[in-house]
């Protein structure tokens, strides 16, 4: 009987552990952080500051990559959220230099029309001062400056996520 109980434990621990999507404070930067600022590129080579983006509307972030599968699942969110908070939220993409180059980013745009600000990071320091574990890593920000919400992956509840800013 002991070893049934131990064996249900275990298996209900394995189970949550699988099933359980990881905490917002569990990956990257801690929600109720202030949001830093950073340099980006925009697709024409002109550098901009995060922060040029902060502290007036709230602000949803996404790290994501044209490579990404995680961000492919969670582009329908992704413009669905455009469309619903597009009026109150910003919108910034925020393209990771791993694996692609400025040109590879210009061209999916122009392909995809993905809405919103689409920005490069050259030498990874804005994904470096938000201690971006993956791509398809989102970051909502309230008017104040504040993180209210971080995940990570394909099937993130954007909506809930920006109900937390607005």
């Amino acid at each position: 009987m002991r070893s049934f109980r131990t064996l249900f434990t275990i298996l209900a621990a394995a189970t949550l552990a699988v099933s359980s999507p990881a905490l917002a404070q569990d990956l990257g930067i801690a929600v109720g952080e202030t949001a830093p600022g950073g340099p980006l590129e925009t697709l024409d080579g002109k550098t901009v500051d995060l922060t040029a983006y902060l502290g007036k509307t709230p602000v949803v972030l996404e790290f994501w990559a044209t490579w990404c599968g995680n961000c492919k699942q969670l582009e329908p969110a992704m413009r669905a959220a455009m469309t619903k908070h597009g009026a109150q939220v910003k919108f910034v993409t925020v393209a990771v230099s791993v694996n692609q180059s400025i040109e590879r980013v210009k061209g999916w745009q122009k392909a995809n029309k993905l809405g919103g600000e689409l920005l490069y990071d050259r030498k990874g320091t804005v994904s470096g001062a938000y201690d971006v574990p993956a791509t398809s890593y989102v970051v909502v920000i309230n008017k104040a400056g504040k993180i209210v919400y971080t995940g990570v992956g394909g099937t993130q509840n954007l909506d809930a996520a920006i109900k937390r800013a607005i």
